[in-house]
C-alpha cells in the first residue's frame, strides 16, 4: 500500500498522511482479531499450564504419599510380626537345637505372612543363630544350590558339646518337611556384632537397619529387630526387599522423564526410578553398604542441588530442562524414618498439553484472522465502491458537471445520508449555477476560496503518627466530614515533612509514615525527624484551634521516631511497585508510637535517634522498656523541643514542649 498524501486546502493547514479505507479497514480488523484472540489464547494458555501445575503437584504429592504408604505397610506388617514373636512366650527363649521344630514352624508362618520378607531370624547372647529364607528368590536358590522341591532354607549355628561351632543348612518343602541337611564351614558369623543385633538388644522397641545392598541376593533391604521381652539378649530379625518399593517408583513415574528417589538424612540416594541408575547405585562397595561415593547421574546431582527448603516445591534448570522438584519427608514410619521423598518432574513434559493447546489456539487464531481480514477487505470494498461514487460525484460538482448520474444506494446509514445531502447539494449547485458563470465559480473552488524493581539496605530514621482515639472521631462525623478533615490535616503532614527532607512514603488511614536519609541521602536524618515531629505538633495547635473554633474535635497525634539499617526500595508485583522501607527499624518505630499511650507521651524516640542528634535535641529519659516483636528491651525518650536552632529549616529560636 503506498502512503497518498493531501494538499491543504488552505494555507498554513498541515499536510495530512491517508490511507485507503480499504487497507485501514482490513488493518484495523487485523488488529482487533489478533488482539482479541492474542488474550483468549494468553488467558487460555495461562490457566492451562496453571492447572497442569497445580494438578502435577498434586499428583507428584500423591505420588509420594503412596510412596510413603507403601513403606508404612511394609514397615507394619514386618514390625508387627517381630514383635508379635518377640513379646510372646515361645520356642525362640531356648537356643537351638533346643525345640527346633517349633522354631522351624513359627519361622515357617512369619514367612508365609509377608511375601516382602527376605528372611527372619534369631541372635542369642552366646553367639547361636537360626535363620529362615524364602526360596521364592532365584537369588537365594542359586547361592544356596537349593534342591528343586526346597520351598525354604534353614541356617542354623550353634556351639556343640566339644566346643566347635557348627553351621548348618537345613532345606524344607512346602509343607515343612525335611529335605536335606548340609554341613558348611564355620564362617566365623557372629551375630553379636551384626548391626541389628546391636541396635536392638536388651532394648523395648524396634529399630530399624539401612538400607543395604544384600550380600546374598544383591537386592536392595532393610533389617527390623527387636529383643525378645522374655530376655532381652535374644533379638528377632527380619530382612525386608524393598525391591517392591523401586518397581512402585519405575511405574508410577508422572511422565517419562520424571524421576523419583529416596534420600537419607545425610541426603545420599538410596533408592531411585531408573532401573539402571538403581543398579549402579546397589553396587556392593564393603559390607553391603550402596558405593554412593561413585558420581551416579548429572540430573540427580542438579536436583540435589536445587532441593526446596522443608517439604515443599522449587523450580530449577538443570541441563536446559527446568524441573518442578517436591521433597517429602518420611515420617512416622519405622522403615527410612527421617528420610525423604524426592519427585523432579521436566516442565516441558507437564505442560504438554498446554502447549499443544497454544498452537491448536495460535493456528485457529490465525486462520480466524486471515477469514476475518478478508471479510473486512470484503465489507470494505462494498462501502468504498458507494464512496468512491460520491467522490465522483462530488469531482463532477466541482467541476460544476452536472450530467452523471446523482443517485448513491448503499446499506451503510452515513452513506445513504451523504448521498442524500450531496443530491441536496448538487440542486442548490445546479440552481446558483443558472445564475453565475461556471467559469468563475470553478476558479473560485480551485483557489480554495470556496472552500513507562530493585532493593538495598542501608541507615534510615523511620517516623510514624497516629491520631489518637480516631475511631470514635469517625464514628461521631460523616465520612464526608471525615475526608475533608483528614485532608486538611494531611496537608500540614506534606509540607513540614517535605521542608525538613523528609519522605511521605504512606498514608495508612490516620496515620503517617515518613524516612529520612532515602531515596535522598541526609547527612542529619535523625536530627531532622525530630525537628519535623516538632514543628508539626505546633502546626497542629494552630489547626487544632481552628477545629475547636469551629465546634469540631481536637486532633491529639502520637509519634514514634526510630533509626536503624532497614531494607529500602521498590518492591511488589511487576506492574505495581512501590517505593518503601521494611525490616526491624520500621516495625519497632510503629511500636514507638503506639507506646505513648503508655507513658502518656506524644513523641517517643530510641536510644539510636538521642546518639545521631548530639545536643541539637533535647530529650527526657523514661528508661528501659520491652517493644512487642523484640528480643531485647529499648532505652525510650520523650522528644522534648530543639536545644539550638541551627539545621532548622523554619529558622526558629529554640523552643520547648509544653
Amino acid at each position: 500500500m503506498s502512503e497518498v498524501t493531501v494538499e491543504p486546502a488552505a494555507k498554513g493547514r498541515p499536510t495530512v498522511w491517508t490511507k485507503p479505507l480499504r487497507s485501514l479497514l482490513g488493518l484495523a480488523m487485523a488488529a482487533l482479531l489478533i488482539a482479541v484472540s492474542g488474550t483468549l489464547i494468553s488467558l487460555g494458555y495461562v490457566r492451562a499450564r496453571d492447572a497442569a501445575l497445580v494438578n502435577a503437584e498434586a499428583d507428584m504429592r500423591a505420588f509420594s504419599e503412596r510412596l510413603i504408604d507403601r513403606l508404612g505397610i511394609l514397615s507394619g506388617r514386618t514390625t508387627a510380626l517381630v514383635g508379635f514373636t518377640a513379646s510372646i512366650a515361645n520356642s525362640f527363649l531356648v537356643p537351638p537345637p533346643e525345640r527346633m521344630s517349633d522354631k522351624i514352624k513359627l519361622l515357617r508362618e512369619i514367612i508365609a505372612q509377608s511375601s516382602n520378607l527376605d528372611g527372619i531370624y534369631a541372635g542369642y547372647p552366646d553367639g547361636e543363630f537360626i535363620q529362615a529364607v524364602d526360596l521364592s528368590a532365584p537369588a537365594w536358590r542359586t547361592a544356596l544350590d537349593a534342591p528343586d522341591l526346597a520351598a525354604i532354607a534353614v541356617r542354623l549355628m550353634q556351639t556343640e558339646q566339644t566346643g566347635d561351632r557348627s553351621n548348618r543348612l537345613i532345606f524344607l518343602d512346602k509343607d515343612g518337611n525335611q529335605i536335606l541337611e548340609r554341613r558348611l564351614l564355620s564362617t566365623g558369623f557372629d551375630p553379636r556384632k551384626r548391626p541389628w543385633y546391636q541396635a536392638a538388644v536388651n532394648g523395648t522397641m524396634p529399630a530399624a537397619i539401612g538400607p543395604y545392598t544384600m550380600v546374598t541376593t544383591g537386592a536392595l533391604g532393610m533389617t527390623i529387630s527387636q529383643a525378645h521381652h522374655g530376655n532381652g539378649g535374644i533379638v528377632i530379625g527380619a530382612d525386608i526387599d524393598l525391591g517392591t518399593i523401586t518397581e512402585f517408583m519405575a511405574r508410577e513415574r508422572l511422565t517419562a522423564d520424571t524421576v523419583a528417589f529416596v534420600m537419607d538424612a545425610a541426603g545420599k540416594p538410596i533408592m531411585h526410578s531408573d532401573r539402571g541408575l538403581m543398579a549402579r547405585m546397589t553396587t556392593v562397595k564393603e559390607k553391603g553398604e550402596l558405593d554412593v561415593s561413585k558420581p551416579i547421574d548429572p540430573l540427580l546431582t542438579g536436583i540435589k542441588a536445587n532441593l526446596p527448603t522443608g517439604n515443599g516445591v522449587s523450580f530449577a534448570d538443570i541441563d536446559g530442562r527446568t524441573y518442578i522438584i517436591m521433597v517429602t519427608s518420611v515420617k512416622s514410619v519405622l522403615l527410612l524414618a527421617g528420610h525423604r521423598t524426592v519427585v523432579a518432574a521436566p516442565l516441558d513434559e507437564l505442560t504438554a498439553a498446554a502447549n499443544r493447546n497454544l498452537y491448536q489456539g495460535l493456528a485457529i487464531a490465525a486462520v480466524i484472522v486471515i477469514l476475518g481480514l478478508l471479510a473486512a477487505l470484503f465489507m470494505a470494498r462494498l462501502i468504498t465502491q458507494s464512496l468512491s461514487q460520491l467522490t465522483a460525484n462530488a469531482n463532477r460538482l466541482q467541476d460544476l458537471d452536472f450530467t452523471g448520474p446523482s443517485q448513491v444506494t448503499s446499506h451503510v446509514t452515513e452513506i445513504s445520508t451523504l448521498g442524500r445531502a450531496m443530491n441536496r447539494a448538487r440542486d442548490a449547485i445546479f440552481t446558483f449555477a443558472l445564475y453565475v458563470p461556471k467559469e468563475l465559480v470553478r476558479k473560485g473552488i480551485e483557489s480554495g476560496q470556496f472552500a513507562g524493581r530493585g532493593a538495598r539496605r542501608q541507615e534510615v530514621t523511620a517516623w510514624f503518627t497516629d491520631i489518637y482515639d480516631f475511631t470514635t472521631l469517625s464514628e461521631q462525623r460523616t465520612p464526608e466530614e471525615v475526608v475533608a478533615l483528614l485532608s486538611d490535616y494531611f496537608d500540614i503532614f506534606n509540607e513540614t515533612v517535605s521542608a525538613h527532607g523528609g519522605e511521605i512514603i504512606q498514608f495508612l488511614g490516620d496515620s503517617v509514615f515518613a524516612m529520612w536519609n532515602a531515596p535522598v541521602a541526609d547527612e542529619h536524618h535523625a536530627e531532622n525527624a525530630c525537628r519535623c515531629a516538632l514543628a508539626v505538633e505546633r502546626k497542629l495547635k494552630v489547626f487544632n484551634a481552628d477545629l475547636k473554633a469551629r465546634g469540631l474535635p481536637e486532633l491529639r497525634t502520637r509519634f514514634g521516631i526510630h533509626t536503624g539499617t532497614a531494607v529500602v526500595g521498590s518492591v511488589g508485583a511487576k506492574e505495581r511497585l512501590q517505593y518503601t522501607a521494611m525490616g526491624d527499624t520500621v516495625n519497632v518505630a510503629s511500636r514507638l508510637e503506639g507506646m505513648n499511650k503508655v507513658y502518656g507521651t506524644a513523641i517517643l524516640a530510641s536510644s539510636a535517634v538521642v546518639a545521631l542528634c548530639g545536643d541539637a535535641i533535647a530529650f527526657r529519659p523514661l528508661g528501659e522498656a520491652q517493644v512487642k516483636g523484640r528480643a531485647t528491651a529499648l532505652d525510650l525518650y520523650e522528644v522534648i523541643g530543639e536545644k539550638t536552632t541551627a539545621d532548622c529549616p523554619e529558622a526558629a529560636i529554640s523552643t520547648k514542649r509544653a
